[in-house]
């Protein structure tokens, strides 16, 4: 438990600081999504129950912090249909870390538009997915290398 809450703390830390870095591609709404290093991770590190705690903490208390009440929960709505993709990927034992993490940042990237299009009343709105799919398979493969060098460098969690 005391692992889960210091990768839920390190969780928040990296959208805290994806909020100061300055990315932008020129199209809103895109973002690295730092912080799914530490889901990914939790999910394989400590198993799904702690990593969907993990997530969605994060989500909430930074959502709140520095997106308001509805980056929360555009947020939210994508890192839940995100962690659905990505537990039933990994259970099938064929995808690597880097592919569930593209299907996550694309499935995370569906969640939001789905909500944006249920707020804003208006199925046009998916004109704007197949640019949400590239930057989610980019960004989801940069955040995957990252996330599979680390577990590989993590002690086993026998030693833990």
């Amino acid at each position: 438990m005391t692992i889960a809450a210091l990768m839920a703390a390190l969780a928040l830390i990296f959208s805290y600081v994806e909020v100061l870095i300055p990315f932008t591609v020129g199209i809103p709404g895109i973002k690295l999504g730092v912080a799914n290093i530490v889901v990914i991770i939790a999910l394989y590190y400590l198993g799904p129950k702690y990593a969907i705690t993990i997530n969605v903490v994060r989500v909430l208390i930074a959502g709140l912090l520095f997106n308001g009440l509805f980056g929360a929960l555009y947020s939210l709505a994508g890192a839940i249909v995100s962690f659905v993709v990505m537990v039933v990927l990994k259970k099938t034992n064929v995808f690597s870390v880097v592919g569930i993490s593209m299907a996550g940042g694309v499935a995370h990237n569906l969640g939001q538009i789905l909500v944006a299009a249920v707020l804003v009343a208006n199925i046009k709105i998916f004109i704007y997915f197949p640019v949400l799919i590239i930057s989610g398979v980019i960004t989801g493969a940069i955040i995957g290398v990252l996330a599979g060098l680390i577990l590989k460098k993590l002690p086993t969690k026998e030693l833990i």
